[in-house]
Order: C-alpha cells, then structure tokens, then sequence
C-alpha cells in the first residue's frame, strides 16, 4: 500500500503538495538543458497527434486570456521587443519576401472596393499630415 503520509507531521500529503514537492525535487536535480529537451519532445508529440484546426483554437483561446488581462500598452511593448528582435536576426531580402506574402494574401482576401477604400484612406491622412 502507498504511504501517502507527510513524514515530516504525519498528515495526509494533498495531491498538490505532493506535485508542488515532487516539482522541487525535480528542478533541483535538472537543469535548463532538460527542461528544453522535455518541452521540445512535447512539443513534437503534440504536433504529431494534432493538426492546424488544433493549433489556431488553442491560440484563439490564449489570445483571448490574454486579451483580457493586458492592456493597450503591453502590446505595445511586446510588439516592440518583437519588432526589434526580428530587425536583428533578418536582412533587408526577407522584409521584401513576407511584404511580398503579406501582399498576395491581402489580394486573395479583398476586392477592387478595399483598395480604393484603403487609398482614400490614405490620401486623407496625407492631406491632413500636410494641412
């Protein structure tokens, strides 16, 4: 039989204390390296068993919590940091390329009326800017 008893004041040990332990226990006897190889083997377990459907409801479902916890200004912030982090890591070619992508979506998705929509738009605002 298992003792699920706390050893250190023999009461029974809840189901959260003993994960909280064993977690503990764990991260003392592992380091970042593990953790890395145990997430990415998740990560390559979960792609296997599910598909894109899978992928854009549990991040519809993250963007919404966290939609709701977080503020103008920490998108902001974190489209900042993201922003940056990509002008580091990309050359001038790979802007052109996902301008390029970006453009051909947008042309499958929108008709003649969006175009001439977005340029009055923008000629507006020109106007205004050098009003």
């Amino acid at each position: 039989m298992v003792n699920n008893k706390n050893n250190n004041n023999d009461e029974k040990m809840s189901r959260e204390e003993r994960g909280r332990k064993g977690g503990e226990a764990t991260s003392d006897n592992h380091g970042k390296e593990f953790y890395q190889e145990i997430g990415q083997k998740g990560g390559e377990a979960t792609a296997e068993n599910h598909d894109k459907k899978f992928y854009q409801e549990i991040g519809k479902k993250g963007g919404e919590t966290t939609a709701e916890t977080h503020d103008k200004e920490f998108y902001q912030e974190i489209g900042q940091k993201g922003g940056e982090a990509t002008a580091e890591n990309h050359d001038k070619e790979f802007y052109q390329e996902i301008g390029k992508k970006g453009g051909e979506a947008t042309a499958e998705n929108h008709d003649k009326e969006f175009y001439q929509e977005i340029g009055k738009k923008g000629g507006e605002s020109r106007q205004h800017k050098n009003d």
